[in-house]
């Protein structure tokens, strides 16, 4: 699928991989709604590319939000053509029983509702939207692309609420392929490693550190361009379907 002239949702948009990925799209010629809870650097991406892009305030867990979402994005633009799910939360790290005993519940609850349960809120909205489409030549009437993390596929210690969202975003991918190839839209997921994002930011240096050492090679965090440009390469290849690809220079993470 060719990014020009399409229509992009982009989850957790106005910041980190979300802001990366609506900015690359544009640039190729999409036009974005950005789905985001922060209005003010929502707003201001959406300024800064008037007519080609959009802000909505959308919590992805709430429904009556996410449908008022893809409501605006549809009355501003005609249509929806690509959906990329970014939006996360990374949760307190804890083990499953730490010093002060089992895990919140609670805590746990909150990753999932917002990281597994998010996710499948916006996806069948998007579904149901690039169902309207035309196909192309090849059938094709949209694509998803879900992130997921290195954390849901080697989830280390303390990371039990974060790499179980991730891992059900991952499980979530082949039942969506199957449900939704006959409507000619494909499913991919990213799997990031250590990127450099707000939700990287409150990581001490020196555990960024030591999580670098870690790496195989480049020995850097990603760059959210870097996530995008892989986004951009799984709309347009038409061939991409029901992958999960890793983008972690490498890594394989240790216990802890």
């Amino acid at each position: 699928m060719n990014l020009e002239g399409k229509v992009a949702v982009i989850t957790g948009g106005a910041s980190g991989l979300g802001e990366a990925t609506a900015e690359k799209f544009i640039a190729a010629g999409a036009r974005v709604a950005l789905f985001d809870r922060d209005e003010e650097r929502g707003q201001a991406l959406a300024r800064k590319h008037a007519g080609r892009a959009i802000f909505a305030r959308v919590n992805v867990a709430d429904e009556a939000e996410a449908v008022a979402g893809f409501a605006a994005a549809r009355q501003a633009f005609g249509a929806v053509h690509i959906c990329v799910n970014c939006a996360g939360i990374p949760g307190k790290s804890g083990r499953i029983v730490g010093k002060g005993g089992p895990l919140a519940l609670a805590e746990f609850a909150r990753v999932i509702e917002v990281n597994l349960i998010g996710t499948f809120n916006i996806c069948r909205l998007a579904a149901a939207e690039l169902m309207k489409n035309e196909p192309d030549e090849d059938g094709e009437r949209g694509v998803i692309i879900n992130t997921s993390s290195l954390a849901g596929i080697e989830g280390q210690m303390g990371q039990i609420s974060y790499a179980a969202s991730k891992a059900g975003v991952t499980g979530m991918m082949l039942p969506m392929v199957r449900d939704l190839s006959q409507f000619g839209i494909r499913v991919c997921t990213i799997a990031p490693g250590l990127f450099d994002t707000p939700m990287a930011a409150g990581t001490p240096p020196e555990v960024k550190k030591m999580l670098v050492a870690t790496l195989e090679s480049p020995k850097r965090l990603g760059r959210p361009d870097e996530f995008a440009s892989l986004a951009a390469t799984i709309v347009q290849n038409g061939y991409l379907n029901g992958e999960l690809i890793r983008i972690d220079a490498g890594t394989r993470a240790p216990p802890r």
